[in-house]
């Protein structure tokens, strides 16, 4: 088979494609983690309160739970893939818009539930999405294609966590969240205007089937220890980095920031350096390996956690600002390049939508249930030591490396 050039592997339908689903992925979750934290914040919900919302997202951490139900059955519309594609983002773009018809100081456990629906739509869509973009690239695209994805999916912050913040300081907060909603309908759009994925394979004839042959599978090829330590790795590989953003948001508003700075200043020394750390450790990864990847990426991501402790000290200093995120947001954009490309080669690929959704649910773990800590943690011991404490529980994570992908080693090679 003849190797594609660059120039054919990146400009085709596919690699289109793969632009709108990581936006309309990644639009949920960021408004969920970004612009809802704020919007509490400001009008005056206390930081323990918005810590704790951050259970709102456990749908992203057990979406494996009922991935197998959208394998196993096919709407009566579009499809397979499609009809559940759009069956959720219909749901998603209700959903949000309805948040922006409560005020949090008198209905703040309907807004939570409210929430929680929108994470709960938001995981179901990335189960169909993960699954459909998997069966619409060719192996020799997977890598390219994820990478865009990913991308997009990170530059959809700039919605909720930009321009969301920058409206919310000249308009009401229901049509702030109206026009978040209306940005659902980008995903609307691309499942109208694609096929099903031309190589897509049968539904597994029972739900039995669809449940079960994806987890004996993945023992059965590693073996329980080496599966136990792979899924340990999943969820602590990103503990430290996750927690250490959680609250971001809020630490810039106590620091002295305006909201409007944050969208400028905050969102985008954020999302571009995270953006050219995706590009660049994917240009690295090929010629230093997945291993090499995860190690080098993991140091950088745990050193760059401890310029947010710097900046606790500084106080509200643009410059400084703009350099400390600039840095961290590299090393999240490496360290998520790698980290994918691990989770990518773990599965396999008969079983690759339950097992993704399995390993994407490990991932979030952190995001939900150790993050809603991160409020009572930040008002026990100040933001300072809240972020040394990120950095110590960044470690577990890389001592597992010499079990899961040593430095020199192969360990997830075979299929």
């Amino acid at each position: 088979m003849q190797k594609k050039s660059l120039k054919e592997a990146l400009f085709n339908r596919r690699m289109l494609i793969c632009i709108f689903t990581g936006f309309t992925s990644g639009l949920p979750l960021y408004l969920i983690y970004q612009l809802i934290p704020v919007w509490l914040r400001t009008e005056g919900v206390d930081l323990k309160s918005i810590g704790l919302f951050a259970l709102v997202g456990f749908p992203y951490t057990w979406k494996f739970l009922w991935s197998p139900l959208m394998d196993r059955y096919t709407p009566r519309f579009l499809g397979r893939r499609r009809g559940w594609m759009l069956s959720t983002q219909v749901l998603l773009m209700f959903s949000i818009a309805l948040l922006g018809f409560f005020d949090p100081k008198v209905s703040i456990w309907l807004i939570a539930y409210l929430a929680a629906a929108v994470a709960f739509f938001s995981a179901s869509q990335d189960i169909v999405i993960d699954a459909y973009r998997r069966e619409l690239l060719p192996d020799d695209e997977l890598g390219m294609g994820n990478t865009i994805h990913v991308n997009a999916y990170r530059i959809s912050g700039f919605v909720p966590g930009a321009l969301g913040l920058i409206l919310a300081d000249h308009v009401p907060w229901q049509i702030v969240f109206f026009v978040m909603a209306g940005f659902m309908l980008i995903g609307v759009g691309m499942t109208l205007m694609i096929q099903e994925a031309a190589d897509t394979e049968l539904p597994p004839r029972t739900l039995q089937d669809a449940v079960v042959a994806p987890f004996k599978e993945f023992i059965g090829r590693k073996g329980w220890r080496s599966a136990v330590e792979i899924l340990g790795f999943m969820f602590l590989y990103k503990l430290g980095d996750s927690m250490a953003t959680a609250l971001s948001s809020p630490f810039y508003l106590d620091l002295g920031f305006s909201m409007t700075e944050i969208g400028l200043i905050a969102k985008n020394a954020a999302m571009w350096p995270m953006i050219i750390g995706g590009f660049l450790g994917g240009a690295l990864m090929v010629r230093i390996g997945i291993n090499r990847g995860l190690w080098v990426f993991g140091l950088v991501q745990i050193v760059t956690i401890l310029g947010f402790a710097a900046l606790s000290e500084i106080g509200p200093n643009k410059i400084a600002l703009a350099i400390v995120i600039s840095l961290e947001y590299l090393g999240v954009g490496l360290g998520t390049t790698a980290f994918v490309a691990f989770i990518a080669r773990s599965t396999h690929k008969s079983y690759t939508a339950t097992q993704i959704a399995l390993f994407t649910s490990l991932t979030g773990l952190p995001r939900t249930f150790a993050n809603a800590t991160t409020g009572f943690i930040v008002e026990a011991t100040g933001w300072t030591n809240f972020f040394f404490i990120c950095t110590a529980l960044a470690v577990p994570g890389m001592l597992l490396l010499f079990r899961v992908a040593p430095w020199n080693g192969d360990f997830l090679e075979e299929t």
